[in-house]
């Protein structure tokens, strides 16, 4: 989407958004390291980062229907979608060599990888085919699964019976059912009137301005803040075990 045309709300939104995933990661990252226990794993907590995904979904649909109103930009279209490949396959990659027996096969860039080549099949659909595809992408898996499916290389379909533990789960079905929720919204919602505001100046409270920085910087912020929180998280784990 051109810089334009964005529009504040939704770089506010996704700002949000990753605001809470590097919240949970540093809660995460406290109590892999043991200074903090019974947090990570807290169902409360567990429903929060489903909470985030689903808002990541939503807003990738969201986002493929304002970036391609009347025609599909297949040179933006095509970029966008190898870079998230190369850094979907990077994270496969690095969590492998951390922690080989969870490493991220299928996390939330693979998800946006599927949702976005799913998701621009369904551009010039209707409304209500979206509507209706959504619906069934998200209650299938809850009424089929087979352990055939119970590898790696097969459960991130979303119908594995036990599928393989992972850092980061988010498979086709249910959650691809959300980027198609959000190119409903998107359809609905009069969009065009929001690009005719969307020259106006950003707010200028500090928190707005903030979150719409990491909005327009979500990706990068992803990639990068757990190597930063790490750095700094574990080597006080250390130096805490050492004085006590």
């Amino acid at each position: 989407m051109a810089r334009v045309q964005r529009i504040v709300a939704i770089d506010i939104s996704r700002g949000l958004a990753i605001a809470g995933v590097v919240l949970f990661h540093i809660v995460w990252d406290l109590e892999f390291t043991g200074l903090i226990s019974g947090v990570a794993r807290h169902p409360i907590w567990l429903v929060f980062g489903r909470a985030l995904a689903s808002t990541f979904m939503f807003l990738v649909g969201v986002s493929l229907v304002l970036a391609h109103p009347g025609t599909i930009y297949i040179r933006a279209f095509a970029r966008r979608l190898l870079k998230i490949i190369v850094y979907a396959a990077v994270i496969s990659v690095v969590t492998w060599f951390i922690f080989p027996n969870s490493f991220i096969y299928f996390g939330i860039l693979h998800a946006i990888t599927a949702a976005t080549i799913i998701g621009v099949l369904f551009l010039r659909s209707s409304v209500m085919v979206c509507l209706a595809s959504a619906v069934i992408v998200i209650a299938l898996p809850f009424i089929v699964d087979a352990p055939a499916l119970n590898t790696r290389w097969l459960a991130w379909t979303g119908f594995a019976e036990q599928p393989p533990p992972s850092n980061d789960f988010v498979p086709i079905f249910p959650w691809v059912g959300i980027t198609l929720l959000g190119m409903a919204a998107a359809k609905l919602f009069p969009f065009d009137k929001g690009r005719r505001c969307a020259s106006k100046p950003v707010p200028q409270s500090l928190l707005a301005r903030a979150l719409v920085w990491m909005g327009n910087r979500s990706l990068s912020i992803y990639l990068l803040h757990q190597p930063i929180l790490l750095s700094v998280i574990v080597p006080l784990s250390w130096a805490l075990s050492i004085l006590q």
